[in-house]
């Protein structure tokens, strides 16, 4: 974990997604400024956790730094983390929020065929796929020098042991089940996506939320995102999560 504007208040924890590290949140980060205390995480290239391992390694390490309360978001893999912290209620949690998250994924054969295709892809194939990314991506981002940065960063930690980190996430995501702690869910609930979603695809998930989530406040769809709403539209997404941390 590292922190930023450790004195400022309230803390806001980030918990990444399927790539598992905090290479790709650095144009959220400018946009939050200096009005929270923000902690980011990354997590160990293990293929053993299991989520309950997570959320008791994140509880640990926030511990590890006096941090006992907070809000927690999860984007998209880290949804289940969530789930988990809440289920364990270890950590004070003032507030959830879903980026690109769900409590059970809506297209499970999809989350199943992409544990296969990451296991079966070389590391060479994927290092050519994602600088091709790259390429898009420093035109895309071109006048965020912070966020090209960042997903330089990204690709060069891309290693085989990462590869199968993240095939070991995706199966995680086939055997979870936090239904009935999302029913249960006494916390306020907040949720983000961007509408060009095929990964988690919003018109599923957010139905899903509002008949079984007592605790969803608000869901909110960025119309000029993807499903990583968090680098597609770090502006956008920072002053809506800070508005709902300041409503609640």
């Amino acid at each position: 974990m590292r922190e930023h504007n450790g004195t400022a208040s309230p803390t806001l924890v980030y918990l990444p997604g399927l790539h598992g590290d905090w290479t790709l949140i650095a144009g959220f980060r400018r946009a939050l400024g200096n009005r929270v205390r923000f902690v980011e995480t990354t997590y160990p290239r293990t293929t053993t956790w299991s989520l309950d391992d997570y959320a008791e390694g994140v509880e640990q390490a926030l511990a590890q730094r006096g941090i006992s309360e907070g809000w927690i978001l999860g984007e998209s893999f880290s949804s289940q983390v969530v789930w988990a912290l809440v289920r364990r209620s270890k950590f004070g949690i003032k507030g959830v929020i879903l980026s690109g998250g769900f409590v059970r994924h809506p297209i499970g054969w999809g989350v199943r065929l992409a544990e296969k295709v990451a296991g079966d892809m070389s590391l060479n194939l994927l290092t050519r796929l994602l600088f091709g990314y790259a390429k898009i991506a420093r035109y895309r981002f071109r006048k965020s020098p912070e966020v090209v940065a960042g997903i330089h960063e990204f690709i060069a930690r891309r290693t085989d042991q990462d590869r199968l980190a993240a095939r070991h996430r995706l199966h995680l995501i086939t055997q979870s089940d936090f239904d009935s702690t999302a029913r249960q869910a006494n916390i306020p609930v907040f949720a983000i996506t961007g509408f060009f979603d095929p990964i988690v695809p919003w018109v599923f998930v957010r139905p899903w939320l509002r008949r079984n989530c007592p605790g969803l406040a608000e869901y909110k769809v960025v119309f000029t995102a993807d499903h990583n709403v968090l680098g597609t539209a770090p502006d956008t997404s920072a002053e809506q999560i800070l508005r709902w941390i300041r409503a609640t």
